[in-house]
C-alpha cells in the first residue's frame, strides 16, 4: 500500500510537469510536451488514475483506486503550490482552464472526460506493449480536443483556487471530469462484452 500511495504521488508530480510545459508554450508544441508526463508514468509503472481505471479487475485493485486518485491529487497540488510561487504568471491561465471546465458544468465535462478516457486506456495499452507512437499522438488529441484529464484538472484546479474558492459548483465539475474518465477508460471492454459473441 505504501508504494501505491509513493507511485501515485509521483504520478500526480509527473503529470503536473507536463501541465506546467502547456501552460508556458501553450498550442500544438504544449499538447506535445505534456506527453512527457505519461510517457515518465508508463516507464516508471507508476499510478495513475486514467492509466489504471481501464484495467481494474480484482479486489485490490477496487480498493486501491481511491488511494490512486488521492495520491494523484496531492502530487498535483504539491506542485502547484511550488509554481504558485516560482513562475505565478501561470496561475492566470490556469484560471481560464478551471472557469472554462466551470462554465460547461457537469454534464459537458463529463462527455468530454468520456472521450479522454478512451484516449488514456488506448494509449496505456500500446505503450504496455512497448509501442509508444499512439502515446504521442494522443495525448496532444485529447488536449487539442478539449477533452478532461481528471488528474491535469487536479494541476490546474489547484494551481488556480486556493482552499477556500473551491465552491461546490468547482467540486461537482471536477468530480465529473473523475466519473467521466473512468467511463471513457472501460468503455471499449464494457461494448465488448455487451456485444453477441460469434459463434462461428
Amino acid at each position: 500500500m505504501r508504494k501505491t500511495i509513493i507511485d501515485s504521488i509521483l504520478a500526480g508530480i509527473c503529470i503536473s510537469l507536463g501541465g506546467v510545459a502547456f501552460l508556458k508554450v501553450g498550442g500544438i508544441v504544449g499538447a506535445v510536451l505534456f506527453s512527457f508526463g505519461l510517457i515518465t508514468v508508463v516507464c516508471y509503472k507508476m499510478k495513475l488514475y486514467t492509466g489504471v481505471s481501464g484495467f481494474v479487475e480484482t479486489k485490490q485493485d477496487w480498493i486501491e483506486l481511491p488511494i490512486i486518485i488521492l495520491g494523484n491529487i496531492v502530487g498535483c497540488a504539491l506542485v502547484a503550490a511550488a509554481i504558485k510561487t516560482a513562475i505565478p504568471e501561470l496561475v492566470e491561465k490556469a484560471q481560464g482552464i478551471v472557469d472554462g471546465r466551470i462554465d460547461k458544468g457537469f454534464w459537458n465535462v463529463t462527455l468530454l472526460a468520456i472521450f479522454c478516457g478512451f484516449i488514456m486506456t488506448t494509449v496505456v495499452n500500446f505503450a504496455r506493449q512497448k509501442m509508444w507512437l499512439p502515446l504521442l499522438f494522443g495525448i496532444p488529441l485529447f488536449i487539442m480536443c478539449g477533452f478532461v484529464h481528471s488528474i491535469a484538472d487536479a494541476f490546474y484546479y489547484t494551481l488556480a483556487l486556493d482552499w477556500s474558492q473551491w465552491t461546490s459548483q468547482a467540486l461537482i465539475v471536477y468530480l465529473a471530469s473523475i466519473i467521466g474518465n473512468f467511463i471513457g477508460c472501460n468503455l471499449y471492454r464494457t461494448l465488448q462484452l455487451a456485444a453477441p459473441k460469434n459463434n462461428a
